[in-house]
């Protein structure tokens, strides 16, 4: 007998609720889910492999609960002055920010989001049973500090989060904001900073605002800038009573010693690693003078990827991209389309094919 998900006792709030959803095909040139599409270097990836090969060889062991070496690894990293104890990790920032909103959200609580962003903090919401609130955003997809404040104060939420820069628009968040969102809300203050490296280089983190804020929560992923997305590694700096929360609703053993020694092995190479960025950076800032000599309007970005509108039938430039082997991403905004920043040659093939769509039209 089939059946189909309305025939199972699933969760009512579940019900009419649609998965995370980016297209998965197999093309010469995917520039849709914000990928590092630069290969790890032959050193770094030899060191990564030397790692991986010496944990098997105790596999049959459980891995270290508080993944110590990673913690201080990560720590060193950050700087700031952020010790190990203020270090949590995940098996990608999906999961820090599910964790976070086991221990601080739920039913009976909620969240304020601001969309356009992340789709997934939204699903994260919804699967953790915590209600999600949708606050306005100002004109250009910013959040100034009076709306922020405004929003905050209108909706009363248990927790805030922030996406900066944001996904899917690239648009920066400026520390007025954050400081003014922590001021305003009694509760958690979450920033995804999932794509801070590729901010410029003179612009301060959320992090630098960790002192003296116990409910300020920064998260990061290794996915980005490491090109390390299919190792899902997700971090969190946080006060370290935020970290003792996290251990109540983690599960036993969370983090694979494989992807501990992994990430450790990484984090050795971090300069090399983000050398990589600085290439992404060039391409990304070349797809932006170029979308913009083409007559497109592309969004300010802080990020690896651009949002750019005028696109007159985005379904079907999607797919003419896609007849010629290049896979951008579709986000249902009118009139807009989203692109990574590859490497100089999938950035070349973009940009020429897109240039031949246009003056075909």
């Amino acid at each position: 007998m089939e059946i189909t998900l309305d025939d199972l006792p699933i969760r009512d709030d579940l019900r009419g609720q649609s998965p995370y959803g980016a297209p998965q095909k197999k093309v010469r040139v995917a520039l849709n889910v914000n990928e590092n599409t630069h290969p790890i270097p032959e050193d770094v990836a030899r060191d990564i492999v030397e790692s991986v090969a010496a944990a098997v060889l105790e596999i049959n062991r459980y891995p270290d609960r508080e993944f110590t070496a990673l913690r201080e690894a990560l720590a060193g990293y950050l700087g700031h002055g952020i010790t190990a104890e203020q270090i949590w990790a995940a098996n990608g920032s999906n999961e820090v920010i599910q964790q976070i909103l086991q221990a601080f959200g739920g039913p009976g609580r909620s969240i304020l989001g601001f969309p356009p962003t992340y789709s997934m903090h939204s699903i994260i919401a919804k699967g953790t049973g915590t209600e999600w609130v949708e606050g306005r955003r100002d004109e250009g997809f910013q959040i100034s500090p009076e709306t922020v404040r405004a929003e905050i104060e209108r909706t009363k939420t248990d927790i805030v989060i922030l996406c900066g820069p944001n996904n899917p628009t690239g648009t920066p968040l400026y520390l007025e904001t954050i400081e003014a969102a922590y001021d305003a809300t009694p509760g958690i203050l979450l920033v995804d900073e999932a794509y801070a490296e590729f901010m410029p280089a003179d612009q301060p983190s959320a992090l630098t605002l960790l002192e003296g804020r116990p409910r300020l929560l920064v998260s990061r992923t290794m996915s980005k800038a490491f090109a390390f997305a299919g190792a899902r590694v997700g971090y969190l700096a946080a006060n370290p009573a935020v970290i003792d929360a996290l251990r109540l609703v983690r599960l036993p053993y969370h983090l694979s010693s494989l992807t501990q020694a992994a990430a450790v092995a990484a984090l050795r190479h971090a300069d090399e690693m983000l050398a990589m960025v600085d290439d992404i950076k060039l391409q990304r800032d070349r797809i932006v003078d170029t979308l913009a000599e083409l007559g497109y309007q592309p969004w300010p970005t802080w990020s690896n990827f651009v949002l750019f509108g005028g696109v007159d039938d985005p379904h079907d430039v999607f797919e003419k991209l896609l007849e010629r082997g290049i896979i951008v991403r579709d986000l249902a905004i009118p009139g807009h389309l989203r692109v990574s920043a590859g490497t100089e040659a999938e950035t070349t093939a973009f940009l020429e094919a897109l240039r031949d769509i246009k003056l075909a039209s």
